[in-house]
């Protein structure tokens, strides 16, 4: 009775339904936290640079305002993203209507088809 209950049953690979991540990191951030490292190397670096006096400042800045970009990136988006992101989708405006058709050639052609479907129907 036991083997009939074990053919029943199939092997399911427990890896699917499961977020793709890099180690550690979850693979849909490793685009904006390049995008936050690049741009605090370059703010720090770039725009603030003459500002500290030696090289350690500069990148011990750098890596503070990079660790506190991807926090706050992560703790926005992070396990149900579309909860915050899903506020920047533009949502369509949808109305309900009809135009009369106006021929181009003042034509009437609602008369002209009234008149082709009742001698048809005779």
């Amino acid at each position: 009775m036991t083997q009939d209950k074990e053919k029943d049953f199939r092997p399911v690979n427990q890896i699917l339904g499961s977020q793709p991540s890099l180690g550690p990191i979850p693979a849909d951030q490793v685009l904006p936290w390049t995008l936050i490292a690049l741009a605090a190397y370059f703010i720090i670096n770039g725009i603030f640079g003459g500002i500290f006096p030696d090289d350690f400042q500069k990148w011990l800045w750098t890596i503070l305002i990079t660790i506190w970009g991807m926090a706050t990136w992560w703790i926005l988006t992070g396990g149900r993203s579309w909860r915050f992101l899903s506020k920047f989708v533009g949502v369509p405006a949808w109305t309900r209507g009809f135009a009369r058709y106006q021929s181009i050639l003042f034509v009437n052609h609602e008369a002209k088809n009234r008149k082709t479907k009742r001698r048809r129907r005779r």
